[in-house]
């Protein structure tokens, strides 16, 4: 058995007795192992038993929930968290779509997949309920993406120029929707070798290294935009905010300088033809710009069928609907490479303007807490949340490109700011929970 199949088992297995008997959170933190690492697609898989790692994890996630359902509760209401009303009316749509998608077969199944992860989002919002938590979820998400660099670099570009068949569980091995869960991890990276230990510093910049290499092995191009977008929206940040720590503006910059000098070092000549693609709008089948006319044509598609196609839907119409060229040589459709479009056709405008809502939602609530940060002079944790912000940021500009509108990633990164906001700011808005301040995660101010 090799090394990565033994530290896999003794992690997973050491989760689960952890949850049992010290802390519930480590269920959670199970569960990310396995979604990250992907152990069924990895190529120590033979070495392992094979047992439904998942929905093991899963499943103990609800045993913890329920074991301790009444005194969660208390800390971590579903009701004072404005995101999930959101979530839930997005299921709704989807369940409704049931009886009007064009391939019920297909539409049926994913919906049940998207109403399970839903039910995990909520379990989560419970079990993470510290500062400590969410930091410990931030680097197992930070380590799963590390691991997927390090399979990256193993296994190198194919002949294609790209690194496909590795990532996440619900990736199905694209390496388009593994950079895109790849890239938020740079700005909570970033974050965290700021006001980390020189141990936490060195770990952040070994991880990002892993990182930035595996995003460039794999030359998403809309990977690239999202660390390039998420990046300057949480730096801009530290260089102009007014509320600023001794050095801040010069931790900032050097930030840039050794993030320009490694994005030197691991970058080479194949990943820099790919990026100048994106100038190249003539043609099409280079610089991705023949997407626009798969968007535009989702447009088209909902004048026949308002209500949306349901999943799989636009693929299954899409000869209808664009030129005759696309489709030489296939005996498939053509995906429309957007989330925002990708909902837009499975659900239609009322159910797209319910994602807008959600991601509305989100950036509310960070923007409150926020507030509530400066006036309480928390200062580590209101940058906190402009990471979080920043790092959701980023998948949204990557995914913007590909169908990733009920991707796993999406919803955890939506959820960092829940806990975040209920950790930082819900649980204290209530008159009764005041007396709590004193005790705060938030607590102490700027030393904090």
């Amino acid at each position: 058995m090799g090394k990565f199949a033994l530290l896999f088992l003794f992690l997973f297995f050491a989760g689960i007795f952890g949850a049992l008997f010290y802390a519930p959170v480590l269920s959670v933190l199970a569960y990310q192992l396995v979604y990250f690492v992907n152990p069924d697609n990895s190529w120590w898989a033979a070495s392992i038993p094979g047992l439904k790692y998942s929905f093991i994890a899963a499943l103990l996630m609800l045993f913890m929930l329920m074991m301790r359902y009444k005194e969660l509760s208390e800390i971590s209401p579903w009701g004072k968290q404005p995101v999930f009303k959101w979530m839930f009316a997005l299921l709704a749509i989807y369940g409704l779509m049931i009886f009007f998608a064009i391939v019920p077969e297909v539409h049926k199944p994913f919906t049940y997949d998207f109403a399970k992860l839903i039910i995990i989002m909520l379990a989560v919002y419970k079990l993470v309920n510290s500062e400590e938590a969410l930091d410990a979820c931030l680097w197992t998400y930070v380590l799963g993406v590390t691991y997927i660099g390090y399979v990256a670099y193993s296994v190198g570009r194919d002949g294609q120029g790209r690194v496909e068949g590795i990532g996440m569980i619900d990736t199905g091995g694209d390496g388009n929707m593994t950079a895109a869960a790849m890239a938020p991890a740079l700005i909570i990276l970033t974050y965290m070798a700021w006001l980390g230990s020189k141990k936490i510093k060195f770990l952040a910049i070994l991880c990002g290294a892993f990182i930035a290499n595996g995003i460039v092995l794999i030359n998403s191009r809309g990977a690239f935009l999202g660390v390039v977008s998420g990046a300057l929206f949480f730096l801009c940040f530290m260089i102009f905010s007014r509320h600023q720590r001794a050095g801040q503006r010069g931790m900032a910059i050097l930030i840039i300088v050794v993030g320009l000098v490694g994005t030197v070092y691991v970058t080479d000549e194949a990943f820099w033809s790919r990026m100048e693609t994106l100038e190249n709008i003539d043609d099409g089948s280079k610089s991705g710009s023949h997407r626009i006319d798969f968007w535009i044509a989702t447009i088209d598609v909902l004048e026949d069928y308002p209500m949306g196609v349901g999943i799989q839907g636009y693929i299954e119409l899409s000869p209808n609907y664009l030129p005759e060229h696309y489709f030489e040589g296939r005996k498939t459709g053509k995906a429309v490479h957007s989330t925002w479009f990708q909902a837009l056709g499975e659900v239609g405008w009322f159910g797209f303007a319910l994602l807008l809502m959600l991601l509305i939602s989100t950036f509310r609530l960070s923007r409150n807490t926020k507030t509530y940060l400066i006036a309480n002079k928390s200062y580590n944790a209101y940058f906190k949340m402009l990471a979080l912000e920043g790092a959701l940021l980023s998948f949204l500009v990557a995914a913007s490109f590909i169908n990733r509108a009920r991707a796993e990633m999406l919803y955890w990164l939506i959820l960092f700011i829940a806990i975040a906001s209920n950790i930082y700011y819900l649980r204290f808005t209530e008159p009764k929970r005041k007396i709590m301040k004193s005790r705060s995660a938030v607590g102490g101010g700027e030393d904090e």
